[in-house]
């Protein structure tokens, strides 16, 4: 029983601080250590250090060995190599869901929450965007795909965080590109549906990307 208790908290707080990651509030380059971490949450060093290493194993933060903790700081290679692994990975599922004409009801109603979530701030549509994603791969029923896919999770809702508090991308556009490429896989045009995401993609990577060299020194 003591030993689930530990578990249990660690989980708690390495979800804590994956939101607090996603909504901004840890910035890039900043540190974290396990002091900081036990003190904010009241918790133990060792159960702390916990909940950093999964963040570690996660990629949503740096550590090298005998070093603290550090959020990373997205550079420009380190977005164009996300972003067009989701596009390899993203364009496979929707080949095949377009020669099913399979559209995910799952997508549909993500894509829907998606608009919905645009009245409450930009940083609340990471969560139905990125699920919108997940609902294409995912409806392809295969573990090793998904698996793959999920290990990019996190670091792509980093990314679309950094996207949506900026502002960058309206929420209009991206359910109407979101609507063109489910549209493409339920008339059966594989080729369109993957333009149509990749462009749909090629944007947000590029918006990120301008604006954070834009600020760089």
């Amino acid at each position: 029983m003591p030993r689930l208790a530990v578990v249990s908290m660690v989980d708690a707080v390495s979800d804590d601080l994956r939101q607090r990651l996603f909504g901004g509030e840890l910035r890039g380059g900043a540190m974290l250590t396990e002091a900081d971490v036990a003190g904010h949450y009241d918790i133990a060093r060792p159960t702390a250090k916990a909940a950093i290493e999964q963040l570690v194993a996660e990629g949503l933060l740096d550590r090298s060995v005998h070093k603290t903790a550090r959020i990373p700081v997205l550079d420009a290679r380190s977005i164009r190599d996300i972003y067009d692994t989701r596009s390899h990975l993203e364009g496979e599922a929707l080949r095949r869901l377009a020669a099913l004409r399979l559209v995910p009801e799952a997508a549909r109603a993500a894509n829907a929450d998606v608009v919905l979530a645009g009245a409450l701030g930009d940083l609340e549509i990471v969560e139905p965007d990125m699920r919108f994603h997940l609902a294409l791969v995912d409806a392809l029923r295969s573990p090793r795909l998904s698996r793959m896919y999920g290990s990019l999770v996190n670091e792509v809702k980093l990314c679309m965080a950094q996207v949506q508090g900026r502002g960058l991308l309206s929420v209009d556009l991206i359910a109407s590109e979101h609507a063109n490429i489910l549209d493409r896989v339920a008339s059966g045009d594989a080729s369109g549906a993957v333009e149509a995401l990749h462009a749909h993609l090629e944007h947000a990577r590029d918006l990120l990307m301008t604006t954070l060299s834009s600020q760089q020194p």
